[in-house]
């Protein structure tokens, strides 16, 4: 079953390359460069969404380009101000400073166990960084950049303070939860502001806010409109889809002011004599976290913020698209020092068994928990998150994938070739590289060679554009032939003879010697994803790290012939059901089930009039394809679609945006009603309409045939 999916993940390498060569080419050199990961806030621990949402990719990318030798700095840390440290801190009973310090520790101990590489990691309680980030503010106030404005915002009478978003709870207009937050409802997902909650209250002091009026400094976003259109839009096509989507609609829908101070007592004061009781919005603040902690690191840190040959990629999840790839750029490009984002490799959002990652009910793994419970197998969970990466759209983390990964990906075909080439290259050729014998070299030896040659141009392309699950798919491929390879010339076979014939043992020396290099190959591809499973092969070939230099990777002369190895030891052990029940157990124990909202069943549904069966045969229902698929500008809810339906293509504008990625539905099978009168919509004639069901919760799911049909086909 498993060496199908690695059929298909090579499949999807090739086919969504968008036509680009084999060899990676660089549309401008750069000297330097500089990766950011997304900073987490301190106000609990990291869970396995946010390893793969940010923290893997940005390590694998970072680790294989210091083998290329590159000259580039890992930055990262924790977010340290913000309301959701003063709730957490509420919620203990301590200071806003004493959980930043609890949990910067706790973040900072795992990312150390996970091998995630950072140059720094470091916090932005630091007080260089509150210099760098008051700085920053300043100098835009002294250019003239901010606008000052005098508004209305939520006051809480009894506690004596105005309220941010995440103070406020009501109902959510949309689901009726009666505990949603002031920007966002946990039950449905839908984005808020507080003005929308029905019966708002403060959740300091349960009273009902007031009203009142409160002065703070906007940056003025709409006059880098013209600027960021320009950038991204015609600048960097290359971004994406989700990152470029993400923009183009913020961009199109024109942008705001956005306040960049805050009332609040918990952050980086606002420098300036007439600003008592504001400090810097967190959003302003934490991106210039990167700066600040680059100014810590190294002397030389400007020249990776403000020479043009720098190469800046900031890796983040895909709810920080507009802070990094509007906002913060806008800020740089007013600061005018500042070197501009090359890429921002968004990921989406991976669920947990099928459910959104909630903290607040505790349906999470979290990473310290995990390193607990599966000690050594850190790689692993690497793994599974890289093969598993939500790159392209939401994606869902089961314990029972992680456990098939693991025993039939890394275990029987990765661990599997490692360990019956040491096996055998022990029992066969008492512990030494054999000799390679080029005159006898046939076709099979020839086309492993090339596979080699080949994986590492393929994976070195994939990396480069930031396609890490290709990569990965791209490397285990290499050992399932590897597998496949050494099964088919079954040297053990030729060995069974009280003497071998010097034709047979020519035969076994060049089996064993291609495996070997393989395996080598294997160690410099593999250490970007499992750094740690690439030592220990170093260890059992007994050589030095400098091996693992990307200069290596392709060829086959890297164990010299003689040379003795070391006894194989396993690479992955197998992981049990009972472990996988026992997760289970505790994640479904652990969370915390809703006991604000009530479920009952859902009521009947109003009936419609009854209809005779000529009034249904005047409908044609008949199935479809989606060939193509986009957002209807300047909407939220709109699809126009490009429907084949065998005798014709059809465009249909469909409302389900706000369920589907465009790109996702691509290829989909539909039922279409195809003699509905024509509509105009938007300015676009819609010819079509596309049958969905929807449950109980409001979510839609096509309805289409079981099997594959025919386009056109009649529907009875």
């Amino acid at each position: 079953m498993r060496f199908g999916l690695y059929a298909l993940g090579l499949f999807h390498v090739f086919l969504h390359s968008r036509g680009a060569p084999l060899r990676h080419q660089t549309m401008k050199e750069f000297n330097r460069i500089l990766v950011t990961a997304a900073l987490p806030y301190a106000n609990g621990p990291v869970h396995i969404g946010h390893l793969a949402g940010c923290y893997i990719p940005a390590d694998i990318y970072v680790r294989y380009q210091r083998a290329r030798k590159k000259d580039i700095l890992f930055i990262g840390g924790s977010d340290e101000h913000g309301v959701p440290i003063t709730i957490r801190a509420m919620k203990e009973g301590i200071t806003p400073q004493q959980v930043v310090d609890k949990y910067h520790a706790l973040i900072k101990k795992s990312f150390e166990q996970m091998f995630i590489s950072f140059d720094i990691y470091s916090r932005t309680s630091n007080p260089v960084h509150h210099e760098t980030a008051a700085g920053f503010f300043r100098k835009l106030y002294d250019d003239h950049v901010f606008e000052e404005k005098e508004t209305e915002q939520y006051y809480d009478e009894t506690a004596k303070t105005f309220l941010a978003d995440r103070y406020i709870t009501g109902t959510c207009p949309v689901c009726s939860n009666p505990n949603a937050f002031g920007d966002q409802c946990e039950r449905c997902g839908s984005s808020l502001s507080p003005d929308q909650l029905i019966h708002p209250r403060s959740t300091l002091s349960d009273a009902v806010p007031v009203k009142r009026k409160t002065r703070h400094w906007y940056f003025p976003l709409q006059h880098y409109e013209i600027f960021l259109k320009e950038w991204i839009l015609n600048g960097h096509t290359e971004w994406k889809n989700n990152v470029y989507g993400q923009c183009k609609s913020w961009l199109d829908n024109g942008l705001q002011p956005r306040a960049m101070t805050r009332d609040s007592n918990w952050g980086i004061p606002v420098p300036l004599p007439h600003a008592e009781g504001k400090v810097l919005y967190v959003w302003f603040d934490a991106p210039i976290g990167y700066i600040s902690a680059t100014r810590e690191l190294t002397p030389k840190w400007a020249d990776y913020w403000q020479q043009p040959d720098t190469k800046l990629v900031h890796f983040i999840g895909k709810d920080n698209i507009v802070f990094h790839c509007i906002i913060f750029p806008a800020m740089l490009k007013a600061h005018g020092h500042y070197v501009l984002p090359d890429n921002v490799p968004a990921n989406e959002f991976l669920n947990i068994e099928g459910e959104k990652v909630s903290t607040s009910r505790n349906w999470a793994v979290w990473v310290h928990e995990y390193l607990e419970d599966f000690p050594g197998c850190e790689d692993v969970l690497r793994y599974v998150l890289c093969a598993n990466a939500p790159e392209t759209k939401d994606n869902d983390f089961t314990w029972k994938d992680f456990q098939d990964r693991n025993n039939s990906e890394l275990v029987s075909i990765f661990g599997n070739f490692v360990n019956r080439t040491f096996v055998l290259m022990h029992k066969l050729s008492k512990g030494k590289v054999p000799v390679w014998h080029e005159k006898i070299r046939d076709e099979a030896d020839t086309e492993l060679i090339r596979q080699i040659e080949h994986t590492k141009i393929t994976v070195e392309n994939l990396l480069e554009t930031y396609k890490f699950r290709d990569a990965l798919y791209t490397i285990m491929d290499l050992a399932r032939k590897g597998n496949k390879y050494l099964q088919d010339k079954e040297p053990w076979k030729k060995a069974g003879k009280e003497t071998t014939a010097a034709a047979d043992q020519e035969k076994i020396d060049n089996c064993l010697y291609l495996c070997l290099q393989l395996t080598a190959n294997l160690s410099i591809l593999i250490n970007p994803f499992l750094p740690a499973t690439s030592r220990k092969m170093l260890y059992m070939m007994k050589v030095v790290e400098r091996m693992l230099d990307w200069e290596h990777a392709g060829k086959i002369d890297l164990l010299k012939t003689g040379y003795s190895l070391r006894a194989p030891e396993l690479l992955f052990r197998k992981i049990e059901d009972e472990e996988i029940k026992k997760q289970m157990e505790k994640l479904h124990q652990n969370s915390v089930k809703p006991n604000t909202v009530v479920e009952t069943a859902p009521p009947p549904p109003e009936k419609k009039p009854e209809i005779r069966f000529e009034d249904f045969d005047k409908m044609e229902l008949r199935t479809g394809m989606i060939l193509a698929a986009e957002k209807v500008a300047k909407t939220d809810k709109l699809l126009k679609l490009v429907v084949d339906l065998g005798f014709e293509k059809r465009t249909i504008v469909s409302g389900i945006a706000l369920h589907f990625n465009a790109e996702d539905i691509i290829g989909r099978q539909v039922v279409v009603v195809a003699n509905l009168a024509p509509r105009k919509m938007k300015g676009i004639e819609s010819n079509g309409m596309i049958l969905m069901a929807e449950d109980a919760n409001g979510r839609l799911i096509f309805v289409a045939p079981d099997e594959k049909i025919r386009a056109g086909s009649e529907v009875r």
